[in-house]
């Protein structure tokens, strides 16, 4: 069983949330006190924190400030009201903090664990099981219009771990949070285009090894033969199927120029 850490003054809502999720988990539940976070973090070891902001006041943002500064690293769940959250605003500017408003029901906290682990939940009347997602591969589709992004992530989102972006730089903040295997570019985007958005890539040590497959409405010898002048792992022609897709992502013996 996973390992977590429930944060709580004694609250009836902590003790719903404990009752929620020991049937799934190992929960350890501590009362919310100055100087004691950082102490119960070293000996629990959790995988994941749970705070419940019922009774907690602007005082208790000690506990915020262990876990965002000495346990970035170990994702966070709130659960409370947007008044009890709104004196902790800043730590939910990044990825670590993620909010879930209550009171909350029994499956709905399940769920938000889980999303955050990485794990997959499966019911049985009132009785639920999680088990180990899937690792499947991240894929992220970068094309303009929104027509062809529902289009492909349809296609392929019982296969793969599918994210989108609108545009050149929404693909490299997208980048930076999806880290994904492999990059479905738009060669005929307006403004930052396909070509800029590859050299973008190739340009940053992180992400220049990311597998890039060009997606092109044209057909042409010549604009075949300008988009591999850029050193692609491959392009596929408008419209995609479903096995173009998957046959261009299975080949796995692409050639990467640095």
């Amino acid at each position: 069983m996973k390992k977590l850490l429930l944060f709580d003054k004694h609250s009836e809502m902590g003790g719903e949330i404990k009752a929620a999720l020991s049937e799934c988990f190992y929960v350890q539940a501590c009362e919310i006190k100055p100087g004691l976070a950082g102490g119960m973090m070293k000996v629990i070891s959790p995988e994941l924190v749970i705070i419940s902001l019922a009774g907690v006041q602007p005082q208790d943002r000690e506990m915020f400030d262990v876990l965002s500064v000495e346990y970035k690293g170990i994702p966070v769940i709130t659960v409370g009201t947007e008044e009890e959250k709104n004196p902790f605003s800043r730590f939910y500017e990044g990825e670590q903090f993620k909010h879930l408003p209550g009171p909350v029901e029994k499956k709905a906290v399940l769920e938000a664990v889980c999303d955050r682990l990485g794990l997959e939940i499966t019911a049985d009347g009132d009785k639920y099981t999680v088990t180990e997602a899937v690792n499947k591969s991240k894929i992220l589709v970068v094309d303009d219009d929104p027509v062809t992004l529902r289009g492909v992530r349809e296609l392929i989102k019982e296969e793969y771990d599918v994210s989108v972006a609108i545009s050149g730089m929404d693909a490299m903040k997208a980048i930076e949070k999806k880290k994904p295997d492999l990059i479905l570019l738009d060669y005929e985007m307006p403004g930052c285009n396909g070509k800029q958005t590859l050299e973008m890539i190739r340009a940053n040590h992180e992400y220049k090894y990311i597998p890039v497959i060009f997606l092109t409405g044209l057909g042409d010898k010549a604009h075949i033969a300008d988009v591999m002048k850029l050193r692609p792992q491959g392009y596929i022609i408008k419209p995609a199927t479903k096995s173009k897709l998957v046959d261009a992502f299975d080949k796995k013996n692409w050639l990467f120029w640095g």
